[in-house]
């Protein structure tokens, strides 16, 4: 075996897209090459302290900046474009998360008005432990001190759209984007539906952790070190973005209202179970309606994202999308100690305005000082 093409991706403050689908693409890559990859946070690193508040020092829609996006050569409509995750880690040992005026579950928002007032906006900074592997609370009304467990994923990853269409970074459909889904970790392989030539593949949004549902509407945003393997199958179509792990498959469906979405994983897991098990269209909604586990993956995107995942264990030996999940693991396998080693975290930009300044990637951020 060939060892694969690395190519190493670092951009600079002026390099992100913002939409999926309407930006050219930063490079060609052919099936098989690793991307070595530095993404920013969903603020683009302008949330550091306590004090800033993403009204202040975010201008919107300047949010979610994306990776790429990649051209993957030989990428036609009716393919599928594998993209392995080898490696999601924080690439600050500090991670913010807010809440956000008329945003979130438990609140009023734009679509679901009340005369209840915005709830205020606050930001809270989590301290990353990279090795112990914590993420540490601190309460801003009481004394509280809590961890949790390292869980890092991204938020985000996804094609151009069908139809010439330009989808905000912010927005989950079949095309992938802002799906927020825990799922999306290392060791997973997600497959997406090809749309346009070339897929223009992006990723971003990285979460150290984030609790199904991302029920704030924010999870504990930082930047990461990601590395990640592309693969293209050819004439095999994905209509919805589906993750393949060493232990489940999993289906996603993005949509308004949340029963749609629901709907959209449970169905596209029944056509997964018909396409590659061996099921009857009837066998597998039977099946599948007990054995399946529906994990939310966020109720407050544009979208919502819910996800339909069944055990390997509990279906028949068969192959899924050609094989190429176990292809890649043994492939990440490879690749320990042939990559560089990650970079500092870039500072903050001033590409959009609102005071924003550089600052010393070096000294911990400012956790004094209310909101």
């Amino acid at each position: 075996m060939t060892d694969p093409r690395i190519l190493t991706v670092r951009p600079e403050p002026g390099d992100y897209a913002w939409t999926f689908g309407g930006a050219p693409p930063v490079a060609r890559v052919a099936p098989g090459t690793v991307l070595d990859l530095y993404t920013e946070d969903c603020f683009a690193g302008r949330v550091r302290s306590e004090k800033d508040l993403v009204s202040e020092v975010c201008e919107f829609p300047f949010l979610n900046p994306q990776t790429g996006p990649f051209h993957i050569e030989g990428a036609e409509p009716g393919d599928t474009v594998a993209v392995h995750f080898v490696s999601v880690e924080p690439a600050r040992d500090w991670a913010a998360s807010t809440t956000v005026p008329l945003f979130g579950a438990l609140t009023s928002t734009h679509t679901t008005a009340t005369l209840q007032p915005p709830l205020p906006e606050r930001v809270w900074i989590w301290q990353l432990d990279r090795a112990r592997r914590t993420a540490l609370f601190r309460a801003r009304d009481s004394d509280i001190r809590l961890e949790l467990p390292l869980d890092p994923m991204h938020g985000t990853v996804g094609v151009a759209p069908a139809n010439l269409e330009v989808r905000s970074a912010l927005v989950p459909d079949a095309h992938g984007g802002n799906m927020d889904t825990p799922e999306m970790r290392a060791g997973v392989t997600c497959y997406l539906g090809v749309n346009v030539e070339g897929a223009l593949l992006s990723l971003g949004d990285g979460h150290a952790r984030q609790g199904e549902g991302e029920t704030c509407g924010v999870a504990v945003e930082c930047a990461m070190n990601t590395v990640v393997i592309v693969e293209l199958l050819k004439g095999l179509a994905t209509p919805w973005p589906r993750i393949e792990s060493d232990t489940h498959i999993v289906s996603t469906g993005s949509a308004r209202p949340l029963e749609d979405a629901f709907r959209i994983s449970q169905l596209d897991l029944v056509r997964w179970l018909v396409r590659d098990y061996g099921f009857s269209e009837s066998d597998a909604y039977q099946f599948a309606t007990q054995a399946v586990e529906s994990p939310l993956a966020n109720v407050c995107d544009t979208n919502y994202t819910c996800v339909a995942k069944i055990r390997k264990e509990w279906l028949p030996a068969r192959e899924t999308h050609r094989g190429v999940h176990a292809r890649l693991r043994e492939t990440a396998a490879t690749l320990r100690g042939r990559l560089p080693a990650p970079p500092e975290a870039h500072s903050p930009d001033t590409h959009h305005p609102k005071g924003s300044t550089p600052w010393n990637e070096h000294a911990p951020p400012s956790t004094g000082g209310g909101s």
